[in-house]
């Protein structure tokens, strides 16, 4: 129930802009004087606008708005956070409450703290949506990946990073509350901070707030595990600190009394990193070594290696854990002297020694932490170490030591210009190009779903489907229960794909329509052919084999686009003529053109009118060198002069022996002889269709086929129609080029 006093005072920020510029009203300040006005004003007069808005009010965790609001405020201030980020944390939670948010933000406080309060709150509230669909992802794959693309979205959101800022010191501090109050904290919120907040503080630079998170995460997820190691520290953190710095206190007064500048920082580990140690390497707790460490920075190199001799004069050292990256550099360039001593209780302290400029290039070089020990040589997903997310991170520095607001700084403040963060309508994140539209987002999804893609909702606002995508938006897809793409979204000048992983599936959808259509004309030939031969009880998978296709889809394919010849079908599918005796001859196919006086174009010397028969045996064809053999009562058999049947039957029956010549209107006609050729080679996968498509090329018509392999060998026989013996052999050397082919002969 909100009470009068707010509601009057919500009655007044909510009213209409002309009301504001009419009313003057107490807290109306021009943008102009806003920008001039000196970081604690601002950040009061913020404090003093949300007060009456959010006092009273609790978040979901059930902190106080106002309480959380000037913690996080705090801790922007302890890190060098300006006024303006500080006065942000206070008017994100206000901004809830206004109708209209920006104007009214802007006309109290500026543009440009406007614009920052309104991309904070829309984050807070993308962000609490995306936690509950990363508590749905299915299995690991895509939980990692759902978190991967929350933490790039923290990064891609805004236009500056101190929305960033804002949300780490707003996550610190909803860990801490929940710490000091022990009021029981989601275990997905302390997931997100262990997995995506604390690696992005630590990615920034932002130690404290790194070490701080993982702790207080750790702590509620592992409870048990956590009181194991507190219990196996057997010292608070603050005892660790007092050791370490008077640890730091005596071999920094040790560098003094020998001339050696230097200074000393302890680095305490904490418990997260010390579990994260023994798990990575599989080491027992006393196998830690860098529970307590020291750092040592000195100005020269030569200083770094006095420093080192002076700590192992005064402590033991461990040999085995020296390591020398100032004479051997890691591979990304870092440098510093490692080594672990034993102080005089005999505990391991591990001692980092490096120069000054070492110690910036490994805070913020290309061996920054993250670079090296997270992300491995590759780089953070997929970023080289040495790209310009470096420049990109010096930026957010230089963001916190400058004491003034960035916002008009150029756009290139941002991370992640090319990529966008969008939301499913179950609020999974989504990664896309810069420019997206809604089918790009659709096949982002499915392909399917781009496919049958037909209007897209932004916000629950219908809008079309060309329209750019923005980081933040929820998606929501209409589609048809059939159907595909359309032709126009291939049209780069109508805007509806930016991804090229888009685009080419919808070209993949249309292929397959076209290979679709051919692959049915295809079956239509062959199933017409099937029925002319009257055979259409062959299974075509088996024809499709036979012929040496993969499936008969294959054979359809190349049939459809008149690559293959339905002769070359037909010569599988008529069975051969069965064998027969040398004397039993077949009369010759008519000629097309005859010559009066003669049989078949075949002149016998010396006789008319007499019937004359082509050897089967042999098939001549003109202009084969024939000879004529008289058989009983059924004329002269006609056979090639180097056929062996004929020497044999010459040899017994020499008086049945009779000149016989092919006449000129025999060669010249386009009659047609069947001759007989054999094939041989290595078997293997379409071979025969090859064969078969070298005399479909060359117009020769195969009338007969008989195959079979053995042992990886393959042995074939054709029937083929000639009008030309001289043509067979030219054609026979095309056969002996297919690759398998060793011989190619006629029979």
């Amino acid at each position: 129930m909100v009470s009068r006093q707010k509601q009057q005072i919500l009655d007044v920020v909510n009213a209409p802009a002309s009301d504001l510029d009419q009313a003057g009203g107490e807290g109306a300040v021009p943008a102009a004087e806003s920008d001039d006005m000196a970081a604690d004003e601002i950040l009061q007069k913020a404090r003093a606008f949300a007060s009456p808005l959010i006092d009273g009010e609790t978040l979901h965790s059930g902190e106080s708005k106002m309480a959380h609001a000037e913690a996080a405020a705090a801790i922007l201030g302890d890190i060098g956070g300006s006024g303006v980020m500080q006065a942000a944390c206070f008017l994100i939670y206000a901004s809830e409450y206004l109708n209209h948010p920006h104007e009214v933000i802007a006309k109290s406080f500026g543009e440009g703290l406007a614009s920052l309060t309104v991309e904070t709150a829309k984050l807070v509230k993308v962000q609490r949506l995306s936690r509950a669909a990363q508590a749905d992802a299915e299995g690991i794959e895509a939980s990692r990946q759902q978190t991967e693309n929350v933490r790039k979205m923290l990064l891609a959101f805004s236009k500056d990073l101190r929305v960033v800022m804002l949300r780490l010191a707003s996550r610190l501090q909803t860990l801490r509350f929940h710490a000091s109050s022990q009021v029981v904290i989601s275990p997905k919120v302390a997931r997100e901070s262990l997995q995506v907040f604390a690696p992005l503080a630590n990615r920034l630079g932002i130690w404290q707030f790194k070490w701080e998170m993982e702790d207080l995460a750790f702590r509620f997820l592992e409870p048990d595990t956590y009181r194991e190691v507190a219990r196996m520290l057997d010292e608070k953190r603050e005892k660790r600190e007092v050791d370490v710095a008077r640890l730091r206190d005596s071999v920094a007064a040790s560098l003094a009394s020998q001339g050696i500048p230097a200074q000393v920082q302890g680095r305490p580990k904490h418990i997260y990193s010390i579990v994260r140690k023994m798990r990575g390497k599989n080491l027992a707790f006393g196998q830690v070594f860098d529970i307590r460490a020291l750092r040592v920075v000195v100005p020269e190199v030569a200083q770094c290696y006095a420093a080192l001799a002076l700590i192992h004069s005064l402590h033991s050292p461990i040999a085995e854990e020296f390591d020398d990256y100032i004479a051997r550099p890691k591979a990304n360039g870092y440098q510093s002297l490692h080594t672990v001593v034993r102080d005089a209780q005999g505990q391991p302290v591990e001692i980092q020694i490096r120069t000054q400029a070492m110690h910036d290039f490994a805070e913020s070089g290309t061996a920054a932490h993250w670079a090296y020990k997270e992300a491995g040589t590759k780089g953070y997903a997929g970023v080289s170490a040495t790209s310009a997310y470096d420049s990109k991170i010096a930026v957010l520095r230089q963001l916190l030591a400058w004491e003034r607001d960035l916002s008009g700084a150029p756009q290139n403040s941002g991370l992640f210009e090319d990529r966008i963060y969008v939301l499913t309508p179950d609020a999974a994140v989504v990664e896309l190009t810069q420019g997206a539209t809604p089918v790009d987002f659709a096949y982002s999804i499915h392909t399917n779903l781009g496919h049958r893609c037909r209007g897209a909702k932004i916000n629950g606002v219908m809008v079309p489907l060309n329209t750019a995508l923005q980081n933040g938006q929820t998606v929501e897809i209409t589609v048809a229960k059939e159907g595909g793409p359309s032709r126009d979204w291939l049209n780069p000048g109508l805007g509806y794909l930016a991804s090229p992983r888009a685009r080419s599936k919808v070209r993949a959808w249309f292929n397959a329509q076209i290979a679709h259509e051919t692959i049915t004309r295809g079956r239509e030939a062959v199933e017409k052919l099937l029925q002319r031969e009257g055979r259409t009880a062959v299974k075509l998978e088996e024809l499709a084999s036979q012929l040496g296709f993969k499936s008969a889809d294959a054979l359809f394919e190349v049939v459809g686009k008149d690559e293959y010849s339905l002769h070359s079908i037909e010569a599988v599918l008529r069975p051969p003529a069965p064998a027969v005796e040398p004397d039993e001859q077949a009369l010759i196919r008519k000629p097309r053109s005859s010559e009066a006086g003669n049989q078949g174009g075949i002149l016998v010397v010396g006789l008319d009118s007499l019937l004359t028969q082509l050897a089967r045996c042999c098939k001549p064809a003109p202009p084969d060198q024939i000879g004529g053999f008289v058989t009983r009562g059924k004329g002269v058999s006609v056979h090639r002069t180097d056929c062996s049947n004929f020497r044999e039957m010459a040899v017994r029956n020499a008086e049945r022996v009779i000149p016989v010549t092919w006449s000129s209107a025999a060669q010249a006609s386009e009659s047609v002889y069947p001759v007989d050729v054999t094939i041989g080679g290595t078997d293997r996968q379409g071979l025969l269709r090859d064969v078969l498509e070298v005399f479909a090329k060359e117009k020769l018509n195969v009338t007969g086929v008989q195959t079979q392999s053995v042992k990886g060998a393959a042995l074939m026989s054709f029937t083929v129609e000639i009008n030309d013996s001289g043509k067979l052999s030219r054609v026979l050397d095309l056969v002996k080029a297919v690759e398998g082919v060793r011989t190619a002969k006629r029979r």
